[in-house]
């Protein structure tokens, strides 16, 4: 593991503290709605990378093979209680999105929630994921980007630091040209909340 790959594990360790109390106001909100509706494209074996505290865990469909792999020591124990709280069956692992374990072409479907703004590495982790899944298979993110907004894309730039510092997480990633970089091309991008958050699916042509 190199150091910032490091720093950032420990960041979210740290963070699992409190990660859900902060965030646990805008449960009602949109983004409730929106982790609901990616659910729908979910099919067949199912990988979510950086399950984190287990915030999708709920609305996991029921009759999928789905396995999902959280980055820091401390979300997974979060993770661990609300899949046995919900008496869900899922293969929860430990494992670093920018080198997984698993096979080539062993999911039919990968999809992540708010993931990529904190991978340490977002074109390796997006190889990776293109990687595991199969060729043909779907692989959709729900992420916020860079805006295209000058102002706003300022303001993201000019807070970047403080959040990844107290985060990990980057509020400026230009997501798109990511995964162009990694190797994506038939990719479709809905804006869900300006041109901020975005809906991502993308054929996994191989």
């Amino acid at each position: 593991m190199d150091d910032i790959t490091g720093k950032i594990r420990k960041r979210y360790d740290r963070a699992s503290i409190f990660y859900d109390i902060l965030e646990k106001p805008m449960g009602n909100m949109p983004f409730y709605g929106w982790r609901l509706d990616l659910m729908k494209e979910l099919s067949g074996k199912v990988l979510e990378v950086g399950v984190g505290t287990g915030k999708n865990i709920e609305f996991y469909p029921e009759g999928l093979d789905i396995t999902a792999i959280v980055f820091s020591e401390k979300m997974l124990q979060k993770s661990r209680k609300k899949l046995e709280k919900l008496n869900k069956k899922v293969a929860l692992i430990q494992m670093d999105i920018q080198k997984m374990d698993f096979h080539d072409n062993e999911f039919d479907t990968v999809f992540a929630t708010f993931v990529f703004c904190s991978v340490p590495d977002p074109i390796k982790g997006l190889k990776e994921i293109k990687r595991v899944c199969k060729s043909g298979g779907n692989i959709v993110l729900l992420e916020h980007l860079r805006s295209g907004n000058k102002l706003l894309g300022f303001l993201l730039d000019l807070f970047n630091p403080l959040m990844l510092n107290l985060y990990g997480a980057n509020i400026n990633r230009r997501t798109i040209d990511n995964l162009i970089e990694a190797g994506f091309w038939n990719i479709k991008v809905d804006n869900i909340c300006g041109d901020i958050i975005k809906k991502i699916s993308i054929y996994n042509k191989k």
